[in-house]
């Protein structure tokens, strides 16, 4: 079972209705399922102009700055008020509810992970150090946010591109020789419909 790589600038995408920006679809699951139907969806969202995040109901958000200086991030009924501005740290907030964001200074991009509460849960993290990935029932998703790292079998990996890996995959240790190097590493775990 190979991982599959992908790098986020030749997905194509999908611009949004307001115009205020545009989302590349990472991965979802089930394949091809659509946004009333996946189990969870992994994406990298540009964020041109202030404007709403659409709600969805039954699903838990994750969303994590990896470049620009920021976004503001309220929701409609007051339930949080969060200022994304730290490159690689993530915030989870329930996707039922309806957001505004607020740019900061100018563009941002990105990184937003959903899954169908009840169904599968996300755990995302930002990795510093190098680490292994051992898929053995988890679906994992690893995308590199600064610096070189190293994949093994001379697979380099740079910023912009990532590895997604399905549950049962051989086990993948990624290393770098940059203090600075950031990687996001994010596990997919079934969870039991109650």
């Amino acid at each position: 079972m190979t991982p599959t790589t992908f790098t986020i600038d030749t997905i194509t995408p999908t611009p949004w209705k307001n115009g205020g920006g545009s989302t590349r679809e990472i991965a979802v699951w089930p394949q091809g399922a659509g946004m009333d139907a996946f189990d969870w969806r992994i994406s990298v969202a540009d964020i041109a102009a202030d404007g709403p995040f659409s709600a969805f109901s039954g699903i838990d958000r994750q969303i994590v700055l990896i470049d620009g200086a920021g976004v503001h991030l309220q929701a409609h009924d007051d339930s949080f008020c969060h200022k994304l501005k730290h490159v690689g740290e993530p915030f989870a907030f329930p996707g039922d509810t309806a957001v505004h964001a607020t740019l900061v200074d100018g563009p941002t991009r990105d990184f937003n992970v959903m899954t169908r509460r009840g169904v599968c849960r996300a755990e995302v993290r930002l990795m510093r150090q190098p680490f292994t990935v051992d898929p053995a029932d988890a679906t994992v998703l690893v995308l590199v946010l600064r610096g070189s790292w190293d994949a093994g079998e001379g697979q380099q990996m740079a910023a912009g591109d990532g590895m997604l890996m399905a549950a049962g995959a051989p086990a993948v240790t990624l290393v770098h020789k940059d203090i600075a190097a950031l990687c996001l590493r994010v596990t997919l775990h079934k969870e039991l419909v109650k």
